[in-house]
């Protein structure tokens, strides 16, 4: 989808798809989480204010109740191809009807103060046009991950950001997350003795007859693959943290059954390896169809760390073994979307470059072509 032709909504994107019903649907019951206006202290002014286009079931059942426990941010505005599901989150969440968009008139947000941040929650397909028109309205933006479907409209996004002289980060959770950041603190600090090996593993079953709000996953032009660009990106994103390099070496193998109708148009299940220049190796799997896994082990020459789940909403687990056993951290548990939010409007308030910038986002996506020329072409890729 063109980003110079702002008039193509997302709505007509996605009906272009076949995929309407997925666009217009409400997804799902409010999240036990959610909570009433009153108590998500809308009347601080001192929070920067954001935009939450796309208004799916990840939006409204996990990150926009924990607005609730930011420090910085608040939600100002909506946009949604759905003006009835966007005028009940509205009052749910004490936003203004005038500040209700949608995607057609979406650019008329660049006349909007209460608006400091976008944070797209868009398919990927649909990340580097949203994101430049936010920036060319001259917002900020925060866009979820995968940054993209190719290496090169994430560098339009960046560009698209730096001209405008706007902040863009990428969503990265996990690394906002209490577990991942001590995991990655106890490796630093030389806990499992010298990192020699990651096994890092991301599968869940997608059902888009059965849910069809997720039904742009198996659609290409949407998501841009299959199970590695929507959740092998935790695996590769892990390994990228928890070794504090890059790779510099990745091999790959697909399998996905073609008589699948899931599988016509992106891929089932690839595993794939990556070398380290410290000759760490890690290995990596993805898959779409079998049930829900989310976990790496990080194997030191003292120690193994193992976290299961590791990129879960709410609930980690962190075991570590060694000579003398196992032993489990008491961590507590903390949230990682207010943590992600508020880092984002702290590098807006004091002009800091976030933890996640669009450069973070383009080096994975890079590496996910990579992975898919390995497993296309049987050989390893340097990168």
């Amino acid at each position: 989808m063109s980003s110079s032709s702002p008039t193509d909504s997302r709505r007509q994107f996605l009906r272009q798809f076949g995929l309407t019903a997925a666009a217009t649907a409400v997804a799902g019951p409010t999240a036990a989480l959610a909570t009433s206006p009153s108590a998500m202290q809308y009347d601080d002014q001192q929070k920067l204010g954001f935009a939450i286009v796309g208004l799916g079931k990840f939006a409204q059942q996990q990150m926009m109740p924990a607005f609730k426990e930011c420090k910085h941010a608040r939600i100002t505005a909506l946009v949604s191809g759905s003006p009835d599901k966007a005028r009940k989150l509205a009052r749910e969440y004490g936003v203004e009807e005038k500040n209700v968009y949608s995607y057609d008139n979406f650019d008329s947000i660049k006349d909007n103060p209460a608006v400091d941040v976008v944070y797209i929650v868009l398919p990927p397909g649909l990340h580097t046009e949203y994101t430049i028109r936010a920036a060319k309205a001259g917002k900020h933006v925060l866009c979820e991950k995968p940054m993209a479907t190719s290496v090169a409209d994430c560098q339009k996004m960046i560009e698209a950001c730096e001209k405008a002289g706007k902040k863009l980060m990428i969503a990265y959770r996990a690394q906002f997350e209490p577990f991942n950041l001590d995991a990655i603190a106890r490796i630093k600090k030389g806990e499992l003795g010298k990192l020699r090996q990651i096994t890092a593993d991301h599968g869940r079953s997608v059902k888009p007859t059965e849910e069809p709000a997720e039904a742009w996953r198996v659609q290409k032009k949407l998501a841009g693959g299959g199970s590695l660009m929507d959740i092998g990106i935790y695996s590769l994103n892990a390994t990228r943290y928890l070794t504090g390099e890059e790779p510099v070496e990745v091999t790959a193998q697909e399998f996905s059954d073609k008589s699948d109708p899931r599988f016509k148009e992106v891929e089932d299940t690839i595993h794939f390896t990556l070398r380290f220049p410290s000759g760490v190796l890690a290995s990596c799997t993805s898959s779409y169809s079998i049930q829900e896994v989310k976990r790496f082990r990080a194997f030191g020459d003292k120690a193994w760390l193992d976290l299961d789940p590791a990129t879960d909403y709410y609930e980690h687990h962190m075991t570590i073994g060694d000579k003398d056993g196992k032993r489990q951290p008491k961590i507590k548990e903390g949230n990682q979307f207010a943590a992600e939010l508020d880092h984002m409007a702290e590098c807006v308030l004091q002009n800091k470059t976030p933890k996640t910038p669009g450069e973070e986002g383009l080096k994975d996506i890079r590496l996910v072509m990579a992975i898919y020329e390995a497993a296309r072409t049987g050989k390893r890729v340097k990168v």
